[in-house]
């Protein structure tokens, strides 16, 4: 569908109260939370026998384990016997031992042996008793699970997504920086916000110059399962200029292949000229230069800048050069707290040892990051952050947190490319009411 037709809505009421009430918090955890597939970490982390991962979400714990046939296999974090958790924190083992009572449960979730195992009037427990299972299933590197037996597959719940990318080689990049921070907004603040790029000028001055904003120039999509997407220019906008003599950051991406900027007579020409050109030179010269990953990808994956909102918590940015993904997820107990998680991937290319986000000026050592786990507090924690996108972003989120309460907001009053935030709030408001897409 046309993401920026809003004929395209039902044209459903978007309460406030659903930013800051405990009980609609409530509802979303258990018509919506535990419907969805949810990203637990990446398959990077599950190399060998006995790797595991920890995803606690809410009021859930889920383990993901790589078995000893290579598949994986998830479990609820809790033991059968009565409760007690049984891990915290990603690692590696044979088998998961119960720190209460002993209980040790196989990698496959069987029980393979307990104290007194005679004692049980009811029947020896070992080799019967069974962790209960969630579903599991691996897209783009990274690892899924979903909580609903019902649920449809991986596959059919991110349609269309994997076919639109499917020239990347998302499973090759390396994850060169791992943030969590904890921000007080409530998680849909950056549903909404990343279904917009309304905001861009006001919020990230410096995007404009490399990726085209113009509402005119861009394509919005929304799809039948509730994610959304739009296909930015890999080009300057004609609208934002720099001042005259200041370095222009496309000068640089064309000069990497081979494109002398100055061979253009003007901005326009270098503009609109040069994109088509770096198109034809990331096609000629990708195997020369190293770019191995650019083999399956079409013209508009090199040089395109594509944003999609999967379905109600995460943002992927499939770039020809990195995959940048995010997930925001709610705080356990307090619905104006969140949890927002940024994974910068990028792909190895020969004779490069560091990475640097086009949108952003830190370099980055090209190998595998641990966590960087912030509190963002009064923003005093995050100021070496400041070059990141989201940094501006997450200077926005005291003050929505606020207007959200504030008597002099009513309604949002949307602009025609704003057509998606409305259309995630009326797919939440689906399966709120128990009519979630893809369901029978």
């Amino acid at each position: 569908m046309d993401g920026k037709d809003p004929k395209n809505l039902r044209g459903d009421l978007i309460p406030r109260e659903r930013y800051y009430d405990p009980d609609f918090m409530k509802q979303e955890w258990q018509h919506l939370w535990t419907k969805i597939w949810h990203i637990a970490g990446r398959e990077q982390q599950l190399q060998e026998t006995g790797d595991y991962i920890v995803h606690d979400f809410l009021h859930e714990s889920v383990m993901i384990v790589r078995q000893r046939d290579g598949s994986l296999r998830g479990f609820y974090n809790a033991c059968g016997h009565r409760a007690a958790r049984l891990v915290w924190d990603n690692s590696s083992q044979d088998s998961f031992f119960c720190p209460y009572h002993g209980w040790r449960w196989g990698l496959d979730g069987i029980l393979e042996a307990c104290p007194d195992q005679d004692d049980f009037p009811q029947g020896d427990p070992v080799g019967k008793s069974t962790l209960v299972e969630v579903r599991v299933d691996t897209w783009a590197g990274l690892v899924w699970y979903t909580m609903d037996d019902d649920a449809p597959g991986l596959m059919d719940y991110l349609e269309p997504t994997p076919e639109l990318y499917k020239g990347h080689q998302f499973e090759k990049t390396v994850r060169v920086h791992w943030l969590r921070i904890e921000l007080n907004a409530n998680w849909k603040f950056w549903s909404d916000n990343f279904n917009e790029s309304y905001h861009t000028r006001v919020v990230h001055p410096q995007v404009p110059p490399i990726i085209d904003q113009d509402h005119f120039t861009s394509r919005y999509e929304m799809f039948p399962m509730g994610h959304n997407r739009i296909v930015q220019m890999g080009r300057p906008s004609l609208r934002d200029r720099l001042p005259e003599g200041q370095p222009h950051p496309f000068d640089e991406q064309l000069r990497t292949w081979d494109i002398d900027p100055d061979s253009y007579p003007d901005f326009e020409t270098k503009t609109m000229q040069g994109w088509l050109d770096l198109k034809a030179a990331k096609r000629k010269l990708w195997k020369e230069k190293g770019y191995l990953h650019y083999e399956h990808l079409s013209d508009e994956d090199l040089t395109e800048s594509p944003f999609g909102v999967l379905f109600p918590n995460v943002a992927i940015a499939p770039g020809a050069d990195s995959f940048l993904v995010w997930r925001w997820e709610p705080h356990p107990t307090d619905p104006e707290k969140c949890f927002f998680d940024q994974w910068t991937m990028a792909y190895p290319v020969e004779g490069m040892g560091d990475f640097v986000n086009r949108t952003a000026r830190q370099a980055m050592e090209l190998k595998e990051a641990e966590i960087d786990l912030r509190v963002y507090g009064d923003g005093s924690s995050v100021r070496d952050l400041s070059d990141q996108v989201v940094f501006q972003d997450w200077q926005l989120t005291d003050g929505q947190r606020t207007g959200w309460h504030s008597r002099g907001y009513q309604e949002p009053y949307f602009a025609a490319q704003e057509t998606r935030v409305h259309r995630f709030h009326e797919v939440l408001n689906d399966y709120l009411a128990g009519n979630a897409p893809g369901r029978d």
